[in-house]
């Protein structure tokens, strides 16, 4: 790369050439088995610049999801103890084992909370809205090592290490061994797990921003496998060493698949270990999106967010709807869509059905793009079938309902290896920003924006989109493409 007096040049303005050899440095820096198990993508030679008040927007969201994870809490246990309505808790236990439903309800972790939480944030005319939010989010490596390749090339190219340093703070411990335990359903992850557990171990001196209880120096973060844990009365130990924090990656809907996971539950009641997210299904089902808008907890959510984030969440959360097929009286109908009966829902035109229908947690559907039907995309038979599905699954997996999210497309540029040359691409984008709650503090460790052809309804990890870090235009000298202004 060219370098100028005040530094390294801008990718955001360097040549083609530069640039060109910006995206073969970054395929040059990744790692030998890669970061994704048989999974690729295009490597674009600069990060996505997202126009500033869009930044500035993004980074106040992470307090107000932080409170509204808080409020979720809460609520669920309120309807638990007869505080609050029976039917909240119902729906959040459905389809769950009564082993799992007293997982979910151990007072010794009640008041726990993940400590990594992701939402999925599609890029809109008006700012973006979310599809979901994940509490055991894949990326994670990915991200930090952009931060650390994008850093190499260019000090402008959101060079932080936030991702690396808030991961450490969220795992650190009196022992000083950290273990990410990942199960075969999650396998695909593992590469990207390894090489963070490498850089991390590596790190000796995190950076001014690290708070002192995140700074001291000697942690060491291995990846295994659950049965490579072994149990014991004075902890739970790796390869003889004893660990001070676990990270779950895996979904509690895997359980049964998971070696020993009750034995590792008993450690955490023993306060022997940490484990983190907690043993919590009921807070990564996306039902919460649709109980957000209930109008009966309305005032329960106000007053818990207080009045400025219910709003700004008012604005970020769709409306979403919670298909039961529970009779209503004669005379009512169901909201926005004014029907009766949920069955008149598979009767939609096409353009009626302009609806994403998805499952809402604990299932091996509810995440990676599966268990998604967007209305517009199917034939009539088959949104019906979907519809009728999920009337019949509604006491196993719930399903919701939400109106499908139209981004506007953006242009990017990647590089083509094959041809040797830069190509744009027009595309939709997915912002993936990550929290890190350190202390009670949500810190924003990095973005990772998922760039998808225009020809794609679905925005998620493919071979055919860019992956790369959504950067503050203000920090990017002539950014482009542009994205919208809300």
């Amino acid at each position: 790369m060219d370098e100028r007096k005040g530094g390294r040049r801008s990718l955001s303005s360097a040549s083609g050439e530069d640039r060109a050899a910006a995206a073969a440095a970054l395929r040059a820096a990744l790692p030998a088995g890669g970061l994704f198990a048989d999974k690729d993508w295009r490597i674009a030679p600069r990060g996505f610049p997202l126009a500033p008040k869009i930044f500035r927007r993004l980074e106040e969201l992470g307090p107000r999801l932080l409170v509204f994870s808080r409020a979720a809490n809460l609520l669920y246990r309120r309807s638990v103890e007869g505080k609050a309505p029976e039917w909240i808790a119902r729906y959040l236990d459905a389809g769950k084992s009564k082993e799992i439903v007293a997982l979910a309800r151990e007072a010794a972790w009640k008041n726990n909370l993940p400590a990594v939480f992701r939402p999925d944030l599609l890029l809109t005319e008006h700012g973006f809205v979310a599809t979901e939010f994940d509490s055991v989010p894949g990326g994670i490596g990915a991200t930090a090592w952009m931060q650390t390749a994008y850093g190499k090339l260019d000090a402008r190219e959101n060079a932080s290490r936030g991702m690396l340093e808030g991961f450490r703070a969220i795992l650190e411990n009196e022992s000083g061994l950290a273990a990410i335990v990942v199960s075969d359903e999650a396998r695909d992850y593992r590469p990207e797990m390894e090489w963070l557990a490498e850089a991390m171990s590596a790190v000796s001196a995190p950076s001014t921003h690290t708070t002192a209880a995140s700074s001291a120096p000697g942690l060491r973060v291995r990846v295994c496998r659950p049965e490579h844990l072994d149990y014991r009365n004075a902890g739970v130990f790796l390869d003889g060493e004893r660990v001070g924090t676990v990270y779950r990656f895996f979904e509690l809907f895997d359980l049964p698949n998971v070696a020993n996971w009750r034995r590792l539950a008993d450690a955490v009641r023993a306060g022997r270990v940490r484990v983190t997210p907690p043993f919590k299904p009921q807070l990564e089902e996306k039902l919460w999106m649709a109980l957000f808008w209930f109008p009966q907890l309305a005032d329960f959510w106000r007053r818990e967010l207080g009045d400025r984030y219910f709003r700004d969440l008012r604005e970020v959360i769709p409306f979403t709807w919670l298909l039961d097929p529970t009779p209503l009286p004669p005379h009512a109908v169901i909201p926005r869509l004014e029907i009766h009966d949920w069955r008149r829902l598979g009767e939609f035109s096409q353009k009626r059905r302009d609806l994403v229908l998805k499952v809402s947690g604990f299932s091996p559907r509810a995440w990676g793009g599966r268990g998604v039907w967007i209305g517009s995309d199917l034939s009539a038979d088959a949104w019906q079938r979907a519809v009728e599905e999920a009337l019949e699954e509604h006491d196993r997996s719930p399903r919701i309902l939400q109106p499908f999210a139209h981004s506007p497309l953006v242009e990017h540029e990647w590089f083509d290896f094959e041809t040797g040359r830069l190509v744009t691409m027009r595309g939709r984008v997915r912002l993936c920003p990550y929290w890190f709650v350190v202390g009670q503090e949500p810190r924003l460790g990095g973005v990772l924006a998922t760039i998808c052809p225009a020809d794609k309804k679905l925005i998620h990890g493919m071979k055919e989109a860019i992956l790369t870090l959504a950067v503050d235009g203000r920090e990017t000298p002539n950014p482009e493409p542009r994205t919208p202004s809300p």
